[in-house]
């Protein structure tokens, strides 16, 4: 890439982000009541993007063979755990991750 492309690549990256940033706040004010599907939007959205990476982490699990899913089993049980006793997803997937690295390398 020349410069020229590189510095047009970075300002299209910068004013994408920066519309997404700022676009909520230029639609929804605060004098006007936030519309029922965006409420709907922010109470589900989160559990269902968290599931399908689970499900996705999972889909090559192959139970029949290998390790049988153990590392993994014992990660998601120890990311459960970490978010039932704390309630802090950052803590709760970086345990989780930790787990699972460290079980990678044990079995």
């Amino acid at each position: 890439m020349t410069i020229s492309e590189q510095i047009i690549t970075i300002t299209l990256c910068v004013l994408g982000t920066m519309t997404t940033r700022f676009l909520p706040f230029l639609i929804f004010s605060e004098k006007r009541p936030t519309p029922a599907f965006v409420q709907y939007i922010g109470r589900y959205l989160p559990s269902a993007v968290f599931g399908m990476l689970v499900i996705y982490c999972l889909k090559d699990v192959r139970i029949l063979s290998g390790t049988h899913g153990l590392p993994e089993f014992i990660a998601i049980t120890v990311t459960v755990i970490l978010h039932k006793w704390k309630q802090q997803m950052l803590l709760s997937i970086a345990g989780g991750t930790a787990c699972y690295m460290v079980l990678l390398h044990l079995f």
